[in-house]
């Protein structure tokens, strides 16, 4: 795992873009909520993402629709006083007019946040107009050229969460194209699985840091490192595993007879542990962007 605990806080952006360019490739684990960030940042991890359907769900919202822009902004100027990197899934944008995208993004960078990860896919299972999006782009590139601008293409994530076959990498070529033109600075490419199509796809992109989202049981981090991934994003995977893990302990509790789950009361973290956790947001926004890192 990078260390980038000599690196002052100025100099944030700059720190990103270079975890994308290491011998291994950036794991960023998205949390939902400040205990989930804290406690990631606690873990070791020098930068850390949100994911979208885990802050809406939280929040009793729906997905991708944009109905989670203020739990979004709340939670990134609480997360981005960690001492980690932060990058925020904005979904499309939260906002019609690429004017407005570039003001949200504007405004997360002010609270400390040094990326952004913005999707093409709509609620309707249609992806947005081309020119639209990459306006987008464009638009959060020219107020904010500092800020780490993650283009996602959903031509795999819709053919997946459809349960249709998953489409050629060409399908998604044209917008990649366009999206780097428009300014972007890493691709991602959800729902793309097969070896040969990530491997080709991270050579034609040259030094543009490719993302993938893990999917388990499909991938394994050395083996994305060896196709030339530069960055492996956990998606909602964290939140989902423990949403798992919670309704499985309440049900072996009321239910002894029931199998216990993998992990055990006992090897959790303690009250007084998940507690202190808000201790870590007391922090000058000023200090170094790792010190306290824990392992």
């Amino acid at each position: 795992m990078s260390d980038t605990s000599d690196v002052p806080a100025p100099e944030r952006h700059t720190a990103f873009r270079r975890l994308h360019r290491g011998e291994r490739p950036l794991l960023l684990p998205n949390a939902w909520d400040h205990a989930s960030a804290a406690a990631l940042v606690r873990r070791g991890f020098p930068a850390i993402g949100t994911t979208s359907l885990g802050v809406a769900a939280a929040a009793g919202l729906p997905d991708a629709t944009g109905a989670a822009r203020d739990e979004t902004l709340a939670l990134a100027r609480g997360i981005a006083r960690l001492p980690a990197l932060v990058s925020v899934d904005i979904e499309g944008g939260f906002g019609e007019r690429p004017e407005e995208v570039a003001a949200l993004a504007a405004e997360l960078d002010r609270a400390g946040v040094v990326g952004v990860n913005i999707e093409d896919g709509r609620p309707d299972g249609t992806l947005a107009p081309l020119a639209r999006q990459c306006a987008v782009l464009a638009a959060v590139k020219e107020r904010v050229p500092r800020l780490f601008v993650n283009a996602r293409t959903d031509t795999h994530w819709l053919a997946a969460i459809g349960g249709d076959t998953p489409p050629s990498l060409s399908a998604a070529a044209e917008r990649i194209e366009a999206y780097l033109g428009a300014g972007a600075d890493g691709i991602f490419v959800p729902a793309l699985t097969d070896e040969q199509d990530i491997g080709a796809l991270a050579d034609d992109l040259g030094e543009t840091p490719l993302n993938i989202l893990f999917a388990p049981g499909r991938h394994t981090y050395e083996r994305l490192a060896e196709l030339g991934v530069r960055r492996i994003s956990c998606g909602s995977l964290l939140f989902r595993a423990a949403l798992d893990r919670a309704v499985e302990l309440a049900w072996t509790i009321a239910h002894p007879e029931a199998p216990a789950p993998a992990h055990r009361a006992a090897d959790l973290p303690s009250y007084a542990e998940a507690q202190s956790l808000a201790e870590d947001f007391t922090m000058d926004v000023t200090e170094d962007v790792t010190e306290g890192n824990r392992t």
